[in-house]
């Protein structure tokens, strides 16, 4: 075949630093968001079906480039964003993401799922915390998490 094709939607997750509720406006979470989309799209080639999230953390579900791995399109989404948000106000300067993230895959069949999921993030987390939450998507996943090492 000359030619290489590829579909890999991926759930993406992280917090801010030690889970500080940093990004409690929704006006800037909203062009975090845009932005987010912007660099994944332009920069790694891996664009965001559908990105949202709460004050101290962000989902995205996004198509993985064939081009850049897991670890590179995250550093750049991170690195950027960080850089970003720093310039929005003062309350921001000092603004970090955690060091990790979770990765799920995601079948074609679950894309709508998981998009209803990551769009009711605000009502979801009336109910669970985001700890509460990651830990039930390392379990949905089979992923062992060692908690010593989750939450920076």
């Amino acid at each position: 075949m000359p030619q290489s094709l590829a579909k890999v939607a991926i759930h993406l997750v992280f917090s801010t630093k030690n889970r500080t509720p940093l990004l409690k406006d929704a006006k800037i979470r909203k062009e975090l968001y845009a932005y987010m989309a912007t660099i994944l799209r332009d920069n790694v080639d891996s664009p965001a079906v559908l990105i949202n999230g709460v004050e101290d953390h962000i989902h995205v579900l996004g198509l993985l480039s064939r081009k850049f791995a897991i670890k590179d399109i995250v550093q750049e989404a991170k690195t950027e964003t960080s850089k970003w948000l720093k310039k929005q106000s003062p309350a921001l300067s000092k603004f970090a993401w955690q060091a990790g993230y979770g990765v799920f895959s995601v079948s074609e069949s679950k894309i709508p799922e998981v998009k209803r999921y990551i769009d009711n993030q605000e009502e979801h987390h009336r109910k669970m915390s985001f700890q509460d939450e990651f830990r039930a998507l390392c379990k949905r996943h089979g992923i062992e998490l060692d908690e010593r090492y989750a939450w920076d």
